[in-house]
């Protein structure tokens, strides 16, 4: 049973109701700082980036600063997040690509911005919805367990749960809709043990694989 447009609209205001705060939680002064948090951001919280991303962008304030670092470097300031070897290496190499590809500059482009090391379809879609104020969705760990377990989209990747939920939600509501999904999936709706007697929409929600 799908979701009428009535019902849809509810569960976002509920959300929205809930959750006036909701956005991004990664600290940055601009799309540079904010690309490189999403990608360290990769299987780690937000809380655990927000602590290494002050350093490190003293240290590198600009594409070129990162894009001539040395890795242990850069390692020795981010080794307390998860996978900071690869994503060491994926910084300094994408750092390196604005530079010599793009002027310095974060491109304002899907196709541009997934060419790069450690970009992917996620990190790009929340770099254009936050850095450049896109209609995006982002399908993280929290957006992809809630749209189904609520009964947005009944789909077992992350690309057709995206596309799913492009078909189903108001465009001018993807990116604030992704950041709700993300504050209920933290707060309420966790993986194990969701606080359905506490949720704003618990009477709409289909609670697929709830028990």
């Amino acid at each position: 049973m799908a979701f009428t447009e009535a019902q849809i609209t509810q569960i976002l205001d509920a959300l929205r109701d809930r959750y006036p705060e909701a956005g991004c939680a990664l600290v940055h002064q601009d799309t540079y700082q904010l690309l490189i948090a999403v990608v360290l951001s990769a299987q780690t919280t937000d809380k655990s980036v927000n602590k290494v991303t002050g350093t490190l962008f003293e240290r590198y304030p600009t594409p070129a600063d990162l894009a001539a670092a040395e890795q242990q470097d850069v390692i020795d300031i981010i080794k307390t997040i998860g996978m900071y070897k690869t994503k060491s290496k994926n910084i300094i190499a994408l750092a390196k690509a604005l530079v010599e590809k793009h002027g310095g500059q974060v491109p304002e482009d899907y196709d541009e911005l997934i060419a790069l090391p450690g970009v992917g379809r996620k990190t790009a879609n929340v770099v254009l919805a936050v850095g450049f104020g896109h209609q995006k969705i982002a399908v993280d760990t929290h957006v992809f367990r809630l749209a189904n377990r609520i009964g947005l989209v009944s789909e077992k990747d992350v690309l057709k749960t995206e596309k799913g939920l492009m078909k189903v939600l108001p465009e001018d509501r993807w990116t604030e809709a992704h950041h709700s999904l993300i504050f209920h999936g933290r707060n309420c709706c966790t993986a194990r043990s969701p606080k359905c007697d506490q949720c704003p929409i618990e009477e709409l929600c289909m609670k697929i694989g709830v028990e």
